[in-house]
């Protein structure tokens, strides 16, 4: 198996560039060349065509990107159903939001081994896209992620919103907020849009982060105002060294489940997206919990 040519031939598909693909597979624009060609060869078709505007798929070749695709996730499923996993009948590799895993991986994982004690699981926190990407390739089984990246290959089920919370250890009212201790939060592209049309005026604050437990430790040890998630908004509220903004509502952030197309009806797969999604609702509303 030459699963090169075939990583070659889908990152061509995206890039439509042999330059940029050399680039992203650190491997000379000759190679890349190389590499079409034998699977020209191989295929008996010619998969691209090259101009001064760009490189294109012809027909043949947009025949193949999809067997393309599942010839490579299946190379890699094949992989991995022989690598070792002791005495566990299956591995299960899941992807999940860097915000979510500190809150949530301890509960999740108790979850998956009650539902599942036979299965050994491979959890991996990553970003949205990264994630589609590596269920696209047969990487992971499953995510839960905050962005879904369209794709014909890929399914998703929306879990629930999960609230964020405005909370602040010198201001109680939005007015008071100051621009130069607010700390904003990058979760998701959904996110921003929502809190750029609830807050502009806190657009352009000098720091900027992309997790809400970091959020959350740098309040602790400096001061100012954030989102965090709710439930550990609670928390710090209860200390006494912050208050909920109290003119502020909570911002909601959708959480999705993600996985192959092919795996959509799997029994294992649909118990996980049911379990997941109690889990989540019960944060995004403690009064169900």
């Amino acid at each position: 198996m030459q699963i090169e040519l075939l990583d070659t031939f889908l990152d061509l598909v995206e890039t439509r560039s042999f330059h940029r693909t050399a680039d992203r597979l650190d491997v000379t624009q000759s190679t890349v060349s190389a590499r079409v060609q034998t699977l020209e060869a191989a295929v008996g078709a010619r998969l691209f065509t090259r101009s001064r505007a760009g490189t294109d798929l012809t027909t043949e070749g947009l025949r193949f990107e999809t067997h393309a695709r599942m010839l490579r996730r299946d190379w890699n499923e094949a992989k991995r159903a022989v690598a070792p996993t002791g005495e566990s009948a299956v591995i299960m590799r899941l992807g999940i939001q860097n915000d979510l895993a500190d809150a949530f991986i301890g509960d999740l994982l108790a979850d998956f081994r009650r539902m599942f004690p036979q299965m050994a699981f491979y959890i991996e926190p990553d970003y949205s896209a990264q994630m589609c990407a590596d269920i696209v390739a047969g990487v992971h089984d499953f995510a839960v992620l905050f962005t879904p990246k369209p794709h014909p290959d890929l399914h998703f089920v929306t879990l629930a919103d999960l609230p964020y919370r405005l909370i602040s250890s010198d201001a109680t009212t939005r007015a008071e907020i100051k621009l130069e201790t607010y700390i904003s939060g990058h979760f998701s592209a959904a996110f921003e849009q929502a809190h750029r049309t609830a807050l502009p005026e806190l657009i352009g604050a000098p720091l900027s982060v992309g997790q809400s437990s970091t959020i959350a430790s740098l309040l602790l040890a400096t001061g100012g105002s954030g989102f965090v998630m709710a439930e550990k908004a609670a928390e710090m509220v209860a200390t006494g060294r912050f208050k909920y903004v109290a003119d502020v509502e909570a911002i909601d952030q959708p959480v999705f489940a993600a996985m192959h197309l092919r795996q959509r009806v799997s029994k294992a797969h649909r118990k996980l997206t049911r379990m997941l999604a109690k889990r989540f609702l019960r944060s995004s509303d403690p009064a169900r919990g």
